[in-house]
Formats: C-alpha cells, structure tokens, sequence
C-alpha cells in the first residue's frame, strides 16, 4: 500500500453556520496558514512482461531420429523472445500549476484530508486504499540435468560419438522397460511399500530425463518484465513506446533490431473547457478538483491493434470547485478523489 499522509485543516472561514471553506492558489516562498494540496497530471503506464528462452542442444542431436525416433530435433543453439503481457493503467504525479492552499482559521471545525506522498489530494473526511503496483522480479527456470553420473561404462568407453549415442538410447529404452515392468509387478524385488515405489520410479525418471536430454537437448526459460511511462501533453500518432525482438528481448525505442511498439493517445474533447477571457475572471472558490477528459489510447504494432478504449485524463479536461456550504461547520462532506486524475470518484454526506 502506498503511503499516505493524514492531515487536519481547517477549511472554515469563521465561526458560525455561515462558515464557508477558504482556497487559494499555491504562493511559492509565502508562509500560509494553512494546508498545501496539488491535484495531479496522468500518466499512461504500460508494463510488458516477455518469456526468454535459451536452447542448448544435446551432444547426441543428430542421432535423435536414428535412435530414439525423435524427429526435428535442433543441432543449433538458439535464443527465442516472446511478448507474453501487456497491462495499462494510470498513474498520477502531482502538477505544479494545480496546487492550492487550504487556509487554516481559528475556532473552526477540522476534516481530514489524505495526501498521497508527492502531495496529490485523495480524500476529505475519509480515507481510501491506494494500489500499489511494482513489477514481478526476474525469474528463471534451470532444467539441465548432469547425464554424465548416468553413463555406464560401456558407454563412457565407446570409441565414437556415434557408438555412444547407440549405447544411450539402449540405456534410455531399458530404463523404460523397467518403469513398466515395475508399475505391472513383474520384477523379482518390488518395492515394499508406495512410498518407496514412487521413489523408485521418481528416480528412474529423471534417470531418463537426463539421458534423453544427451538428444533432445534442455531449454532454460527467463521472464523479465520492463515498464513504460508516458505523460501525454497532446494527442499523439503512432509514436514509439518501446521496441521488441525477438532474439534480443526489449531494445530501445530508436533500436531497428526490435519490432516498433506505437502509442497513439487523441482527446475526445469530453469536457468543455472555459473560454480564455473566463479563466482570467475565474476565481477559486471552494475545493479544486479536476474534471478530466477521455481520450482514446490504442497501442499496435505492424500488424494490427493490441489495446484500444478510452482513459480519462487529467490534462485535456479543466478544474472546478465544490460549493464551499459543503463543509461547513456541522456538516460532514466524504470526498474521495481518483489519485491518477484527480476527479471525483465519491461525494457523499
């Protein structure tokens, strides 16, 4: 959970019922008496989660059809990268034109404001559950097994690689037909009991595992995760978030050896914004809020489209103010505000 504070301040002007909450913009280098709060810009995030995986053939990949019948088996290492996620969500940072002051007065009623920690307004007279979001740690998974303790000494004296491998997938064959020869009760010195029978089997398993990988070979698997910020200002078309390869994972947005991933971001204009002359006029009155507007985010790549729908987004939309007889004295107002937008998300009495 991302930690917040908790903040008294009294948003009354003067004692009495006719007490109305007292806002100002933000003065820099000015001491006031009061509560600073800022309401925030959006910023699209997008986390991309990718599996990597490295083959390493087996000493014996060529023999694999001649004597296991194990078709297309590669003599070749390889790396192969693959896009497994992408999520998006939002985030808000705290905007530097939209910081106000609460003004504390003497002999007033307090509510309580919760702050995020860069000082984003999120609740009065309440509080709410902040997500917390970090990406997974990269992870690995190791399946070479070290076959060499499973040789036997006809094979480790063969005179040729392919006498070798002959000798091998008889090996390999005759620890199969002992798994079936025990799981049908036809070998003279069963195991006594179940438990010692799955450990029996559980060993020739991975005898064969590790033999059978001397032809098949073994692939180790990565999953890494990268995020991505954007903080749009405009809309935007087809701009390069990240880029992709396959053999090498996530390069830089200007790196050609990766697939482009495109971010385009357009307003749709859902929020009428004030006429220039207006904001000159417009005074603050009450609690500042946002009223963010919906644009249209899409990502694709070459070959089509993998997210499209539409986000609010504090910086294409304007502010306005609650009625300051919300909080007035004797009334009890819970605000709570969406901390990546800043618009209301609950108003209640």
């Amino acid at each position: 959970m991302k930690k917040t504070m908790i903040i008294a301040f009294a948003a009354l002007m003067a004692w009495g019922a006719n007490a109305q909450t007292q806002v100002t913009e933000f003065n820099p280098g000015i001491a006031a008496n009061g509560v600073n709060y800022a309401l925030p810009k959006t910023v699209l995030n997008v986390d991309a989660s990718a599996q990597k995986v490295v083959y390493v053939p087996g000493e014996y990949a060529k023999y694999a059809e001649r004597y296991l019948h194990i078709q297309g088996v590669s003599t070749e290492p390889s790396t192969t990268w693959t896009l497994t996620e992408l999520e998006v969500y939002q985030t808000g940072v705290p905007d530097t034109a939209k910081v106000y002051t609460v003004k504390m007065k003497d002999k007033t009623v307090a509510p309580m404001a919760q702050l995020t920690e860069s000082g984003i307004l999120v609740a009065v007279n309440t509080q709410t559950e902040l997500e917390e979001r970090s990406l997974p740690a990269s992870r690995s998974t190791h399946h070479q097994l070290d076959a060499r303790q499973y040789l036997t000494e006809d094979i480790l004296s063969a005179t040729s690689t392919a006498k070798m491998a002959e000798l091998t997938a008889q090996e390999i064959l005759d620890i199969r037909e002992s798994k079936n020869a025990i799981k049908r009760g036809q070998v003279e010195s069963m195991p006594k009991d179940g438990a010692s029978l799955k450990i029996v089997l559980s060993e020739l398993d991975r005898q064969e595992e590790a033999l059978t990988q001397l032809f098949v070979g073994c692939k180790d698997t990565t999953w890494v995760s990268k995020s991505y910020s954007y903080e749009p200002v405009a809309d935007v078309e087809k701009e390069v978030l990240f880029r992709f390869s396959r053999k090498l994972g996530f390069v830089d947005a200007d790196d050609l050896a990766g697939e482009p991933y495109f971010l385009s971001l357009k307003d749709q204009h859902t929020v009428v914004l004030p006429e220039e002359k207006d904001l000159v006029k417009r005074k603050i009155v009450g609690l500042v809020y946002n009223m963010p507007s919906m644009a249209k985010v899409q990502l694709s790549t070459m070959n089509g489209t993998l997210y499209e729908r539409e986000l609010p987004f504090a910086q294409f939309g304007t502010i306005d103010t609650l009625s300051p007889t919300l909080f007035n004295k004797g009334v009890t107002t819970k605000l709570t505000l969406n901390p990546a937008t800043g618009g209301i998300v609950q108003l209640a009495q």
